[in-house]
């Protein structure tokens, strides 16, 4: 999935672990991913979230996409920072599952909370038979 996700590739995400149930993921804070306030945009820390999600939920051999997700943001960052967001799984029942994702400073700081919600589809995972 990551080979071919150019939205994470042009925010300068790196991938640290993925595994089964859960993922972390890396990003340096540019200049060009602040707000008007000069602190990061909330939708960049949503997407690097969203990124851990959907790579802690794509364990399996067909797609599973969001079919909600919401954040809670806890503090502001800004330029030069990195953020770490963490995706583990909570729970799965059929095709539905639950994740939670904390990003972090470098220093550990929680930033943000985010709670994703998957759905498996009946599509087989690019380079992969359906069984």
């Amino acid at each position: 999935m990551m080979m071919n996700d150019r939205a994470s590739a042009a925010l300068g995400m790196v991938v640290h672990a993925s595994e089964p149930g859960r993922a972390v993921v890396s990003m340096l804070l540019r200049d060009d991913m602040m707000n008007g306030f000069d602190v990061t945009h909330g939708g960049i820390v949503f997407a690097l979230a969203d990124t851990a999600f959907a790579i802690a939920c794509n364990d399996d051999h067909h797609v599973t996409l969001a079919s909600g997700a919401d954040i809670t943001f806890l503090k502001p960052t800004t330029v030069g920072q990195t953020l770490t967001a963490t995706a583990v799984l909570r729970t799965k029942s059929g095709r539905s599952g639950l994740y939670d994702v904390r990003v972090a400073t470098e220093h550990n700081v929680p930033i943000a909370e985010f709670r994703g919600r998957s759905r498996t589809t009946n599509f087989p995972l690019p380079g992969t038979a359906a069984h």
